[in-house]
Parts: structure tokens; C-alpha cells; sequence
């Protein structure tokens, strides 16, 4: 997380234009295995944070590299936390309305003083985007927060990335959701052990079919790491 924050300080202060920082578990790189266009999104990326246990392991195991989770809904909120006191311009775009209108004032109230100069539902037609753009632009922001889903969001930036002026952009799924608490994110205990996808296949049992990618991530990091350490 530190790490992470320096990334988002330092591309501020050194006025650099739409690093966009996307998240990363094992159901997604199972779906970058089958998507070339997506993979090649998330290479482009200027940071990748290891959202998910599963790829913080996998990274242990296959080059030995102490890294930790960082939850890009942590993330988020740590940032909200640095406008509140760097004066950070934020923005945030996604969700339904009443999420995203709901969720500005939560963040108003649990970080006094956050500077968010602009928001904007998710149901913008693709003919309104020229707008969207030049409304973000306008506002001069400094943090840019998508939160359309993935895949939509990432494809989203990368479209539109080169006529952003802001400094950073985010791709924060249903982050909204859990802010509004119209979605409920694993007790802090499920977090800190690396638990919270099965907290939430818990409560959400329909998971399940998406929850197929884990043990087959689990198989190639394995196969891997065999690989790896074979005599040739």
C-alpha cells in the first residue's frame, strides 16, 4: 500500500498524465489467458495491484517477491484519505446514480475536507462521452475513479485515455457498492487472512461458476513452479 500511494504522490507532483492503475486476482488473469486484447490492456498499465491473495502467492511462490495485498477498494479510500490532506482533485465516474450520488456524501463525511469536484453516474450514452471527457478536463482533477466493472472499465480507460488530462485513473469495480453498503465486504478477520472471496461466495452463493477460475490458477501456478525447478 505505501507503495502504491508513492506511485499516486508522485505521479501528481510530477504532473503526469492518465496512469492508470488496475487490479489484478486469479480470475483475472484466467480471463487475460483468453482475452489478447484485455492482456494487452494490463500490460500497458502503469501500475498493477495485486488485488486478489491469490496472485500475492503465486508471486511468493514463483519469484520469491515479499509482496502484499493491496485491495484496490483500500486503495481507493487511502487516496480519498491523501485529498483530504494534500487537497487532491477527485472525480468519480460509474455506478447508478443514487450509488454514486450516495457514496460522494459518505466520502465527504468520512474524509472531511476530500476534494471531489465532479461525479457521473455509469448510464452514459456514447454519445454523451464527449461531454463526460470535457466535464472531467474542466474540473482539473487530479484522481480519476471508474467504477464500471471489469471488463468495461478497463476498456473504457484505455479508449479514452489519451484525451484525459487528469493525472491518474483508477479502475475501482463495485467499490461504490461497498462504500453505499449496498454490497457488504468480509469482516476485517476474513480480510487480513486472505479470505474474502470466500466470504463473499458465501453470501453469494451464485459465485460460484465465476469461483471455477481459482483452482485452475492454482493448477498453473503449481505446474509452474514445477517447471521451474526441473533439471533440463
Amino acid at each position: 500500500m505505501p507503495a502504491a500511494l508513492e506511485f499516486v504522490n508522485d505521479a501528481i507532483a510530477q504532473h503526469k498524465i492518465a496512469q492508470y492503475i488496475l487490479a489484478v486476482n486469479p480470475e483475472k488473469v484466467m480471463a487475460l489467458r483468453q482475452d489478447a486484447s484485455l492482456r494487452a490492456l494490463f500490460e500497458k498499465a502503469s501500475l498493477l495491484i495485486p488485488d486478489g491473495i491469490g496472485v500475492v502467492m503465486a508471486t511468493r511462490v514463483l519469484y520469491g517477491l515479499p509482496i502484499r495485498r493491496v485491495a484496490g477498494a483500500d486503495l481507493m479510500q487511502n487516496i480519498c484519505s491523501l485529498s483530504a490532506k494534500k487537497g487532491y482533485r477527485i472525480y468519480i465516474y460509474g455506478a447508478a446514480e443514487d450509488v454514486n450520488r450516495g457514496a460522494v456524501d459518505v466520502l465527504q463525511q468520512r474524509y472531511p475536507g476530500i476534494n471531489i469536484v465532479g461525479r457521473c453516474n455509469g448510464y452514459v450514452k456514447e454519445e454523451q462521452m464527449g461531454d463526460l471527457i470535457a466535464d472531467i478536463n474542466s474540473s482539473r482533477t487530479n484522481v480519476l475513479f471508474v467504477a464500471l466493472g471489469s471488463p468495461k472499465q478497463e476498456q473504457w480507460i484505455d479508449k479514452w485515455q489519451e484525451a484525459l488530462e487528469v493525472n491518474v485513473c483508477q479502475g475501482i469495480g463495485g467499490t461504490l457498492d461497498t462504500i453505499v453498503g449496498k454490497v457488504k465486504r468480509a469482516p476485517i478477520l476474513f480480510q487480513r487472512l486472505g479470505l474474502e472471496w470466500f466470504y463473499r461466495l458465501l453470501k453469494e452463493p451464485a459465485r460460484a461458476g465465476r469461483q471455477v477460475a481459482l483452482p485452475v490458477f492454482l493448477f498453473l501456478v503449481l505446474c509452474s513452479k514445477i517447471k521451474r525447478y526441473s533439471p533440463t
